[in-house]
């Protein structure tokens, strides 16, 4: 399947990991759920300064995508899981009295035919109401997230968010930016990629795509191949191919000034494996900035592992080890493609940028630094 093309500030809540009081106001709690193709994941959050508490979270697999690539549906075992999972967050909503929220549904949910049967189904089992966002939107809320860990020295930027069914990229020139007020640019995107004239400094969204393969949906193509190296060669090489149409693929760029900010589950696993974590910490990996050489030793790590290895390697855990190396298939293409040493690594994306939003327009957030 070709990639899909599209046809042509304010201050950043970073999330804070510390406590909010005991008994926020439901009022001031707002709540985004990222429903992909592999997780169902939720935040509740309450506006402070110019930033925001986490109140509560949610994360689970619920695989919601296998079978999509062979059937083009929705099984109803996926269903089953994900509308499980999906009642877990109601009663977080319910328990918090939330009354702001935004509940998004990605590139399974596009794909499927019977989508539109899952989110009738959503709604009348747990009173939830989803939405199917567009590839466009999703792109600018990853880009829009990632907006504190873009360095003042950065003049290309390059977004990448690698999900379960998709990944997106976004590639944006801050060469004409003043170096102080690159960052807050990256933030006014979130009024869309080809916004109206502006008083302000602009962030130029050259070219973005979404490319139908993720951590799923790609190791679906290559179940067939067994054997383990081989099988990584390929998705690699597969997914570089789908690169092709995007714009800045075979243009020249300069080493200097560029950055490639990295935004997933394949992303902060590689970082904490390259840490030696034995227990994730978001505080160490968010932020870091990694080498190829070191992305590559740990990539090679994985494949020396094996299977059996990657299953019983806590950094990787049971649930990601079936889709780690596809992930990091995409990984290895992007840094073999574009001229940079270091990857920024976010643990930040969708649904923080769907916290950015709601409290944005409801002029929630105090003006004030990143």
């Amino acid at each position: 399947m070709a990639p899909r093309r599209p046809e042509g500030a304010g201050a950043f809540p970073k999330a804070v990991d510390t406590p909010a009081p005991e008994k926020p106001d439901p009022a001031e709690l707002y709540a985004a759920l990222d429903l992909g193709t592999n997780s169902c994941r939720m935040l509740i959050a309450q506006p402070k300064g110019s930033q925001f508490h986490v109140v509560d979270s949610f994360s689970k697999s619920v695989q919601l995508g296998a079978g999509l690539e062979a059937t083009g549906r929705l099984s109803r075992s996926s269903m089953g899981r994900t509308v499980q999972a999906l009642r877990i967050c109601q009663r977080k909503l319910r328990q918090h009295k939330v009354r702001r929220m935004r509940l998004v549904a990605t590139e399974a949910c596009r794909r499927a035919l019977n989508a539109k049967e899952f989110i009738w189904l959503v709604e009348r089992e747990t009173g939830l109401a989803m939405e199917i966002i567009e590839t466009e939107e999703e792109a600018r809320l990853a880009v829009i997230s990632c907006a504190p860990l873009v360095s003042v020295n950065t003049r290309q930027l390059l977004v990448v968010d690698i999900g379960g069914g998709s990944t997106e990229l976004v590639w944006i020139d801050l060469s004409n930016v003043p170096k102080g007020e690159r960052p807050r640019a990256i933030m006014r995107l979130h009024v869309g990629f080809q916004s109206g004239p502006s008083p302000f400094p602009k962030a130029s969204v050259v070219d973005w795509i979404s490319v139908p393969l993720g951590v799923a949906t790609l190791r679906d193509q290559f179940n067939d191949v067994e054997d383990d190296s081989a099988r990584f060669a390929l998705m690699s090489w597969h997914f570089e191919e789908n690169l092709k149409e995007f714009a800045p693929y075979s243009d020249e760029q300069a080493r200097e000034g560029f950055q490639i900010i990295g935004t997933s589950g394949t992303v902060t696993t590689v970082a904490a494996s390259h840490l030696g974590l034995r227990r994730y910490d978001r505080n160490k990996v968010d932020g870091l900035r990694m080498t190829t050489d070191q992305i590559d030793r740990v990539i090679h790590q994985y494949l020396r592992l094996g299977p059996e290895g990657r299953r019983r390697d806590p950094r990787i855990g049971r649930d990601r080890q079936a889709l780690i190396m596809s992930g990091a298939a995409i990984l290895q293409a992007l840094m073999r493609v574009w001229p940079t040493d270091r990857l920024s690594v976010a643990d930040r994306g969708l649904r923080e940028g769907l916290l950015y939003a709601q409290m944005s327009a409801d002029g929630v957030l105090e003006d004030g630094p990143f």
